[in-house]
């Protein structure tokens, strides 16, 4: 003998295969969440301990009138690359040489995170940090007073690319450098004050 199931057995069993497969779907969902959360977290972690544990580099500084050359890598840039994807354009100034070095590291310090290692009257060393993952960009400049040139040069210390991070900001110090040159060559100069006459007796 032969039951059929009726039109509420039929519409019973349909809603209970409905919920099991939202079950596994939503099971699948979290996992897999889970898994994405679990990969960023340990990324994000890996990272900042990179950033960490990152020393200073010890080929920094000035030898023979040349900063140190960039890596392969490009997230570096320097005045002196010899390859187009690392170069970029010196700085130029006015006046006397000794005032750039002071100028340079009073824009440097206006940036926020950042560290001035050394400084003397044709060098300036400083260091860069960004804001989540702690990276520190090691930025240098080199006053070339008989060209009337200063060279530099901007390197990430760890990681690959930099997104164009270094380039940018380098053409903003630019930027503000000339800026700043601007404004101290159209800078009126006060007159002398007159001598004072004495009278002859």
């Amino acid at each position: 003998m032969i039951f059929a199931k009726s039109g509420s057995d039929l519409t019973w069993d349909s809603t209970l295969k409905g919920d099991h497969v939202i079950r596994i779907w939503s099971s699948k969902v979290l996992t897999a969440f889970a898994i994405l959360m679990l990969t960023l977290t340990t990324a994000t972690v890996g990272l900042f301990l990179l950033s960490l544990t990152a020393s200073r580099p010890s080929n920094l500084g000035v030898r023979d009138g040349r900063l140190t050359a960039c890596p392969d890598s490009p997230n570096c840039v320097s005045t002196q690359a010899e390859d187009r994807d690392h170069w970029i354009a010196p700085l130029t100034y006015q006046g006397d040489s000794d005032t750039v070095i002071e100028t340079l590291e009073e824009i440097v310090r206006r940036h926020p995170r950042t560290r001035v290692i050394e400084r003397t009257s044709d060098y300036l060393h400083t260091e860069f940090r960004s804001a989540f993952f702690r990276f520190v960009d090691d930025v240098e400049f080199y006053v070339e007073a008989e060209s009337g040139r200063v060279h530099f040069r901007s390197a990430s210390r760890v990681g690959h690319s930099d997104l164009e991070v270094n380039r940018s900001r380098m053409e903003l110090i630019r930027s503000l450098f000339q800026s700043k040159q601007s404004t101290d060559a159209t800078q009126p100069i006060p007159p002398a004050r007159p001598a004072k006459l004495q009278s002859v007796p």
